[in-house]
């Protein structure tokens, strides 16, 4: 989906200008937003059901390369870290219940930790996709 906002007319001052184009896939949970004076824009999408363990796998290596690439300028690098291994080892744990128990405990935990860092975009990301898995 393209949605495009009106184009600079001749004669029309750029600095009021305005053009927005928000693409990417419907079904994804982030989408591309581009353009001039582009603000309070929310956006949320549901990946219940659409996510598998593979891709929280990759969510978490991918997180883990950013705590780790970031740890200077973390408060809390430790205990990210330690969520990180507990979502490892979960996620080969063989008790379903005990999996799910844990990972739900990271889900709860996580975004506090994350909360206006660096890392944030990567540890909600990680936590959508862990919620999604378990429903």
């Amino acid at each position: 989906m393209m949605i495009t906002g009106r184009g600079r007319r001749e004669g029309e001052n750029p600095a009021y200008a305005s053009g927005i184009h928000i693409g990417g896939s419907n079904n994804a949970p982030n989408q591309n937003v581009v353009g001039q004076n582009i603000s309070h824009v929310h956006q949320s999408a549901s990946v219940q059901g659409a996510v598998d363990i593979e891709t929280v796998r990759g969510l978490l290596a991918s997180f883990r390369t950013e705590v780790d690439r970031n740890q200077g300028n973390l408060d809390h690098a430790v205990a990210l870290r330690a969520m990180t291994d507990t979502v490892d080892a979960s996620l080969a744990a063989p008790n379903p219940q005990a999996r799910a128990s844990a990972l739900r405990g990271v889900v709860q935990a996580l975004p506090a930790l994350v909360a206006g860092t660096v890392v944030e975009q990567g540890g909600e990301a990680l936590v959508h996709a862990i919620a999604g898995w378990l429903s």
